[in-house]
C-alpha cells in the first residue's frame, strides 16, 4: 500500500494528476482506498487485478495474422 503523496514523489507527476488516476483505478475496482487521517492509503485488489491480467493476456495473445488492416 502507498499514499498518494508518496506516489507523486516517486513518479514525478503532480499530486492532483495522481489522485485522478487513482480515483479511476478505484472506480474500476482494481485498487482499494482507506482514509487514514488526511491521507488515503491505497492497495491493489488482488482478485480484480488477476481478472484484469487474464483479460489483457487474452487480448494480447490474439492471432494478429487473422486481422486485415491497412
Amino acid at each position: 500500500s502507498c499514499i498518494c503523496g508518496d506516489l507523486a514523489d516517486e513518479i514525478g507527476l503532480a499530486q492532483p494528476t495522481i489522485s485522478q488516476h487513482l480515483k479511476e483505478l478505484k472506480s474500476l475496482g482494481l485498487i482499494k482506498g482507506n482514509v487514514e487521517g488526511t491521507s488515503v492509503c491505497y492497495c491493489i485488489d488482488k482478485g480484480r487485478w488477476s481478472e484484469m491480467k487474464q483479460i489483457v493476456n487474452e487480448f494480447l495473445n490474439q492471432d494478429i495474422n487473422s486481422v486485415d488492416c491497412c
